[in-house]
């Protein structure tokens, strides 16, 4: 797997590419305890900025951990792409009356009780730096390539992986 850093507008394009392609992220609070406290969240929009808004309840654990600690990691995983993006940051809380009227959608419901529900709050992830990993071939490939590489020794080119300075 080759090595490339990737710095300001690039790093924004390949972080953005990235998180906005795979579904679902792990976000990460609390990063000074063991273990760390992780939940499953799916964004509710990805910005050109590169911040990232999710619905959360103002009773949640995360949010907890938010007010008494902004930083955050949030990891995607598309194990079928072979994508990966490993993201750390700092994570604001709001009760924007206007994000949620825009954001919420009929599957919200799954979690809160309507849009005017008083424990909705928007997260806003702003991320800071990250890793990733791309093998830009689809899975079937990178087993070939990686069995060429266990038959005959000789080194292929399987992916990406890097910085991202944002």
């Amino acid at each position: 797997m080759s090595s490339e850093n990737l710095y300001q507008r690039e790093a924004l394009e390949k972080y953005l590419e990235l998180s906005r392609s795979i579904e679902t992220s792990m976000m990460l609070t609390n990063l000074g305890s063991k273990p760390v406290d992780s939940i499953p969240m799916t964004p509710k929009r990805i910005n050109d900025n590169g911040s990232i808004l999710f619905f959360s309840k103002s009773t949640s654990d995360h949010n907890k951990n938010i007010e008494k600690d902004a930083d955050t990691q949030l990891i995607f995983s598309d194990i079928k792409s072979k994508e990966f993006l490993s993201v750390y940051g700092s994570t604001s809380i709001s009760k924007d009356p206007i994000l949620i009227e825009e954001l919420y959608g009929n599957l919200d419901n799954n979690w809160f009780d309507g849009k005017d529900d008083t424990t909705i709050t928007v997260l806003t992830f702003t991320p800071e730096q990250a890793q990733y990993w791309d093998t830009k071939t689809n899975s079937i490939v990178t087993l070939a390539k990686l069995a060429y590489t266990a038959i005959t020794g000789d080194e292929t080119e399987i992916g990406t992986s890097g910085s991202l300075k944002l």
